[in-house]
């Protein structure tokens, strides 16, 4: 049986400075959100990597937007089925439970997982192609992405095209899931197709479904 260890102490005392200050500032604010419930203007679909902070980039408080992270920002085509979907399952909340106005795919530079969707579609990564990988598995998603970009010659560029790529396919299927078309066409939904590079601080937007263009 495993068991639990004891949390660091560095993010005890943390919590700590945490309850003592901003909470203490705000705690009517707090108690507001719990007893309230969400009304969250956005969904935020964003990479799981840790450099990425969604709420710091766009200055974003508590209860202004929803968040799903997952390996390289992906959203799965429309798929019905008796298998787990835990971001087919937040998209649907999002847009059928909180009604939100926006969803928001968020791609970054430097990529770990459009890396190994690029290694892993170009025969450099064989361990990713086993059944038994899971990120493998997940980020066939992607494959559609790869084969659009895999003839630029650079592989630097071409690793950065697959990035966008990662967010322009994600955008696709989300129009494939029948709620989120109908929140579309009715005016109360709208898709954005957001890059971001973590160490330039820059922030691109597509609005053309392919071309990517800084904010």
């Amino acid at each position: 049986m495993t068991i639990a260890k004891p949390l660091p102490t560095y993010l005890i005392q943390r919590y700590h400075g945490w309850k003592a200050t901003t909470y203490a500032e705000n705690e009517p604010w707090y108690r507001r959100l719990a007893e309230g419930g969400q009304n969250p203007r956005a969904m935020v679909i964003s990479c799981c990597d840790s450099r990425v902070h969604v709420t710091s980039i766009f200055g974003a408080e508590q209860g202004e937007f929803f968040i799903h992270r997952n390996i390289a920002n992906l959203v799965p085509p429309y798929t019905p089925n008796s298998d787990h979907h835990g971001t087919s399952a937040a998209v649907e909340y999002a847009v059928t439970a909180l009604k939100v106005a926006h969803i928001i795919v968020l791609g970054h530079s430097s990529c770990g997982g459009a890396a190994g969707c690029h290694d892993m579609c170009s025969g450099k990564a064989p361990e990713l192609e086993k059944d038994s990988s899971f990120i493998g598995r997940w980020m066939d998603i992607l494959r559609p992405g790869y084969e659009r970009v895999k003839d630029i010659a650079d592989e630097d560029e071409r690793k950065r095209a697959l990035e966008k790529q990662a967010v322009l396919v994600s955008i696709e299927n989300l129009s494939g899931f029948p709620f989120v078309k109908t929140a579309m066409e009715s005016g109360h939904l709208s898709l954005h197709a957001l890059w971001t590079d973590t160490g330039e601080g820059s922030l691109e937007h597509s609005v053309d479904g392919q071309t990517f263009k800084r904010v």
